[in-house]
This record gives structure tokens, C-alpha cells and sequence, in this order.
């Protein structure tokens, strides 16, 4: 399959505090990084996002007197769910893996920045409207389809795959170059069905790499 012109590969949060011994561990996380490694030497451009939460984050249920991780609680966001501390700046876990070829990069977004908003997608902040300016920095480079790999395939890489249609770009999902949670099990079906339905495609890694 011909990757086409005016394209990004986007690289969601391939963190350590994602991958197995990190705070909030993807099952098998570490194993998307040698995939996105080959993928984004395919690619012209390269954009990567990092989970990036001041210790007093709204997210992190230390911050909640009596909550545990996982609870959820009302808030301005609905009832969002609590964390544990996770990609907090200055630490081990907020950092890429250490294999991940950072060099590919030619942008990093990072998100979850205000203490008082989450955000999962790599366009927008969880209220849907405050932008992480990957949408402005991507019209001005005039790409029209967003590949999509990285953690995790059913939060933040569904999230921003979600608003990256909204935005208007041709989407496609990289199954085999993310891994999700799925919990409660089955949910991370659910949540490629959803994509597929907006208009997603969802496909693997080698059929970018035969091109």
C-alpha cells in the first residue's frame, strides 16, 4: 500500500509510565516500538505526543482525598476517571521508551499540561475545545491522512483518531503498532467498531510496509 503525499505518522504516548513497569502499564506496551520504529522510516513526517501532568493533577487520584485509582468522580469533564501519578515531567516513566527512535520526530505534543483538564486526544483537551495546536501546526504543513499508532489503542489513540476525523483528515488506525487496555473486556472492540464506523480504517503494519 503507497503511503500517501501530504501524510503523518502520529506516535501517541509511547511512554514509560505506559509500557509494562511503569505506573499505569498498556498490556505489552513495549512491543509497538519496534513496529513504529520501521513505520517511521517510511514516513516524512513524524509526530509524537507525551502524557505531561504537573503533580497536582486533576487525573491523579493521590490528588482526591480517599480516592483509589480507577474510581471516577464529577467533575467539569462528566465523571472522569482517576489515575494513578503518571507522566509527571522530571520523572523516569514520563520519558519515551528508551528504544523508541525519538530521532524520527519532527514534533512533540504535549498534553495534559493544566492541572485542572485531562487530555486524552492528541488534538484537544478533554473539554473538546481547547486545542493542543497539533491541528494548526499539521493544516499549515497542508497533510491530509493521519496514520495513528501508540498507547493506548482504546483511549488517547481512539480519542485522537476520533477527532482527527472530526477534523476532517483521512484516518487510519495501525492496529498491530498499538496495544489498549480493554477493560472491561471487550471494550476495546468496541472502540475499533466505533472508529470503523466514523470512518476510520483500521489495517496493519505490513501493509504500509510493503508500499
Amino acid at each position: 500500500m503507497k503511503i500517501p503525499d501530504n501524510s503523518v505518522l502520529l506516535v501517541v504516548d509511547v511512554q514509560i509510565d505506559f509500557c509494562p513497569g511503569g505506573n499505569l502499564p498498556v498490556p505489552d506496551g513495549e512491543k509497538v516500538v519496534p513496529i513504529i520504529n520501521r513505520l517511521g522510516q517510511a514516513f516524512e513526517r513524524v509526530v509524537a505526543t507525551q502524557d505531561w501532568h504537573p503533580r497536582n493533577h486533576v487525573s491523579f487520584a493521590s490528588n482526591h482525598s480517599g480516592a483509589k485509582p480507577f474510581d471516577t468522580i464529577r467533575g467539569k469533564e462528566g465523571e472522569p476517571i482517576l489515575w494513578p501519578d503518571h507522566c509527571v515531567p522530571g520523572t523516569p516513566g514520563a520519558e519515551f521508551h528508551p528504544d523508541l527512535d525519538t530521532l524520527a520526530f519532527d514534533l512533540i505534543v504535549r498534553k495534559g499540561m493544566d492541572p485542572n483538564l485531562d487530555s486524552y486526544s492528541a488534538f484537544f483537551e478533554n473539554d473538546h475545545k481547547t486545542p493542543t495546536g497539533l491541528h494548526f501546526y499539521l493544516e499549515g504543513l497542508n497533510v491530509k491522512t493521519v496514520y495513528l499508532t501508540g498507547l493506548a489503542l482504546d483511549v488517547c489513540v481512539f480519542y485522537s483518531a476520533m477527532d482527527a476525523l472530526k477534523l476532517g483528515f483521512d484516518t487510519l488506525v495501525v492496529e498491530d503498532a498499538c496495544r489498549g487496555i480493554d477493560t472491561p473486556p471487550g471494550s476495546l472492540a468496541d472502540r475499533l467498531e466505533e472508529m470503523r464506523t466514523a470512518g476510520a480504517r483500521i489495517l496493519e503494519a505490513v501493509e504500509l510496509e510493503e508500499h
